[in-house]
């Protein structure tokens, strides 16, 4: 702090720190942050995220399931309508699993990627809940575009480009998905997490703390 001198010549103490903070809150808008609390129920939410990311989980698998039947119409070559699950069995089973055609293997594999939906799902809900709990739609659909394209980057750039080739000895996920078909699955997850989040709060809100806490 220091001895400001005013323009009728009287002097005034003047905190630097102080008038930049009131500046910046003059041009900023406040942010719907939750500040760090223990009454926030994790339990609650992770729960909520678990079922929500299941049914995010089913809309992204559908849509792949839509695109690789219309794609043999689009690129005159033929794909199955589980190629997305036949590339991501490739990951326990290797290239083997790039020639299921049917069969309990090819169910495993829906539920295995409907599992991992639910896990994000309780990443993104929780996120959600705790930093950004008052957000509207597009505050959610912005956050979790982000959240989504840096779980796409993570998993298979940062993960699965070495992790892969070490265990099995190739990188299919990497090779055989194309870069815009995996960041479109991971954004229409994401995006229905976005939309269907409102019914997070009405759930979490209908449960006792009792049950939860």
């Amino acid at each position: 702090m220091y001895i400001k001198i005013l323009p009728d010549g009287t002097e005034s103490p003047h905190d630097p720190d102080k008038e930049w903070s009131e500046k910046l809150a003059k041009i900023l808008p406040p942010v719907p942050l939750r500040p760090l609390q223990p009454a926030y129920h994790f339990n609650r939410y992770a729960g909520i995220g678990l079922w929500q990311g299941a049914l995010a989980g089913c809309v992204s698998l559908l849509l792949n399931v839509i695109g690789s039947v219309l794609w043999p119409a689009i690129s005159r070559t033929p794909q199955h309508p589980l190629r997305l699950i036949q590339v991501f069995l490739t990951f326990p089973l290797g290239e083997s699993a790039l020639r299921l055609d049917s069969g309990v293997l090819l169910a495993l594999g829906c539920l295995m990627y409907l599992a991992t939906g639910m896990l994000y799902g309780l990443l993104f809900v929780v996120t959600l809940s705790y930093f950004l709990p008052n957000a509207g739609l597009w505050g959610r659909l912005v956050a979790c575009s982000v959240l989504a394209v840096a779980v796409w980057v993570l998993n298979f750039y940062g993960l699965l480009s070495w992790l892969q080739p070490s265990l099995l000895g190739g990188r299919w996920i990497i090779d055989l998905v194309p870069w815009w078909v995996a960041a479109l699955t991971h954004l229409a997850f994401g995006w229905t997490i976005a939309l269907i989040y409102p019914l997070a709060s009405y759930t979490a809100s209908d449960l006792p703390d009792t049950v939860n806490d």
